[in-house]
């Protein structure tokens, strides 16, 4: 099974290195946002730097994520069916995505650095926070994705069912994150909301696991 995963994540790295004008088309959407940002705001306040950092975070994981099922075309699909099984593909899209969102999450980052300054008081925490917000996002978007392919219905379908899943995770991750502005927690806090964070990403694993078989079928 590894050496499946291993393989097929390997495709889609070669791939994404091959296709290099939608990996620079996603880059020019961040680069090109921050800066709009940059002109309107200049140096925004800590809590609206948050907010914004999270919205474009949200927008890069839906556009990233996306493709990495519309590209796979239905004689593609075909076959993969005869070479792997449900769960290794889905594993092999899972680890693909999370790679992605985490270059894109601390490039993004990186940006606001650079243009937006930097108001945090802890800035490791919050770079940490990030890794783990991208892994958080791209582990639902794999998901929605990969139903929403099936469906053909992508764009609609993403939007419909990612809105009452993304949200929640979106207010967790801004409210852990306003720790590395300096706000005060009360104790063990921040240990609850990223266990929270981090069992909701198992419960997606574990719902990609089991359910993608039964699209796999179609």
């Amino acid at each position: 099974m590894t050496r499946i995963v291993f393989a097929l994540l390997k495709k889609d790295l070669l791939l994404e290195l091959r296709q290099r004008h939608s990996l620079y088309g996603i880059l020019l959407y961040v680069a090109s946002t921050i800066f709009v940002l940059k002109l309107s705001i200049n140096e925004p306040e800590s809590e609206t730097w948050n907010g914004l950092f999270w919205i474009i975070q949200l927008f890069v994981c839906v556009n990233a994520v996306a493709k990495s099922f519309l590209q796979e075309s239905q004689g593609r699909m075909l076959y993969f069916y005869t070479i792997c099984r449900a769960r290794e593909f889905i594993i092999a899209k899972l680890i693909y995505n999370i790679i992605l969102m985490l270059i894109m999450s601390l490039l993004s980052l990186l940006l606001f650095f650079v243009l937006l300054k930097n108001p945090l008081s802890r800035t490791l925490q919050f770079t940490g926070i990030v890794c783990l917000g991208g892994i958080s996002l791209s582990l639902v978007f794999t998901l929605l994705a990969a139903i929403a392919a099936k469906a053909q219905q992508n764009a609609a379908l993403m939007a419909i069912l990612g809105f009452p899943l993304i949200i929640p995770q979106l207010l967790l991750l801004i409210r852990l994150s306003k720790a590395a502005f300096g706000e005060a927690f009360r104790e063990g806090a921040l240990l609850q909301l990223s266990l929270l964070i981090i069992g909701f990403d198992l419960m997606v694993i574990m719902l990609a696991i089991i359910l993608f078989p039964f699209l796999w079928k179609d």
